[in-house]
């Protein structure tokens, strides 16, 4: 009687699904970012393709395609091609797309691809290892700079190390939640679902520096014009955000994403301000080259489901009666034509003073 084989084990779940998730990232064809309007019909053409659609603004979207793989007769790379070329002959918006077996993968397959290209990962489990092991750890999606810092300090310092060490070291580096989470991504494993939504529950606003930006000053003065805006447009449509997301966008192309609910739906621009300088803070970029960053507002809703807490601050009622004459002025003269003042940065100082001569 031979002795029975040891049963081999299933590979991860993430690892074993194939290749069926698409990142996709729209641009111009002279690399600008496209228009809301234009955004919002490049993801009427992703809905041709799949219903599972996940919109995520200003310029990118996930979209699950394993549905649509025998009705186009195509594997994902191949529709990934259809959409490249249907956006380009239609709108001439250049596609950015990486498909891989969950979002983390089909993101940073996307981050390599270069631009209006595609970029794959192959659904074996070796191969997946072997396209992460070198990576740095901020590649892992959720993994910000400070995590970053973190993992570094003990020696973790690539995906490949992050995946060979045992997940409770991990769980005392970074917390139990966050530990977890990133020991699976660091094997390729991302559960997270595609989750399909609107573009229409959001708004946002992008700011490209014109080179990569080290001071911290002259991002938080970014983010103020950057909530300055989403406030007046919020204001102008009638809606109210109850959370925002910001999203940075560092010099090697990876990005970080960070959201935060609101205490109360609200379009007052003071009040953005203060949530996106929060997240901003929170992130610790001290030393980060960022190259953009992107405010959204999400989860909208009508203005007048919004109560606005009373106070009895005179500041605060001014600074609503300001916003109201500011939304006038640019109604009537132009978005252009009001600005927040921080957002010019600090005045120079004076220079010295000439003596008058007496005549």
């Amino acid at each position: 009687m031979t002795p029975k084989a040891p049963p081999v084990p299933p590979p991860p779940a993430g690892a074993r699904r194939p290749p069926g998730t698409l990142y996709v990232r729209f641009r111009t064809a002279a690399g600008e970012p496209v228009s809301a309007r234009r955004y919002e019909q490049l993801l009427g053409l992703l809905g041709q393709f799949t219903p599972v659609v996940q919109a995520l603004p200003p310029d990118a979207a996930l979209a699950d395609v394993r549905g649509a793989l025998r009705y186009f007769d195509r594997d994902a790379a191949g529709i990934a091609a259809l959409i490249r070329l249907r956006a380009l002959a239609w709108h001439g918006v250049r596609c950015t797309i990486g498909v891989g077996g969950n979002p983390q993968l089909a993101r940073i397959a996307a981050q390599d691809a270069p631009p209006g290209g595609i970029g794959s990962v192959p659904a074996d489990p070796r191969s997946v290892a072997a396209f992460l092991d070198r990576r740095p750890a901020s590649a892992l999606y959720g993994v910000g700079p400070a995590a970053a810092r973190a993992l570094s300090a003990y020696g973790l310092d690539s995906v490949g190390k992050i995946a060979a060490a045992p997940p409770a070291t991990l769980q005392r580096i970074l917390g139990a939640r966050a530990g977890r989470a990133v020991s699976e991504r660091a094997r390729g494993i991302d559960p997270t679902p595609v989750t399909p939504n609107a573009a229409a529950r959001s708004i946002a606003a992008e700011h490209r520096f014109a080179h990569d930006e080290l001071d911290p000053d002259r991002r938080r003065r970014a983010l103020l014009s950057l909530a300055d805006e989403l406030g007046a447009r919020l204001r102008a449509g009638g809606q109210a955000a109850r959370a925002l997301t910001l999203t940075v966008r560092y010099a090697d192309r990876s990005t970080t994403t960070r959201t935060r609910r609101l205490d109360t739906p609200t379009a007052h621009g003071p009040a953005l301000t203060a949530a996106a300088y929060a997240l901003h803070t929170a992130l610790g970029l001290q030393r980060a080259r960022v190259r953009a960053l992107a405010l959204r507002a999400d989860d909208l809703c009508r203005a007048e489901h919004a109560a606005r807490q009373l106070t009895f601050d005179a500041a605060d009622d001014k600074a609503h009666r300001v916003e109201a004459a500011v939304d006038r002025a640019r109604a009537r003269f132009g978005t252009a034509a009001i600005r927040p003042a921080g957002a010019f940065g600090p005045a120079p100082a004076p220079g010295p003073t000439r003596p008058r001569r007496r005549a």
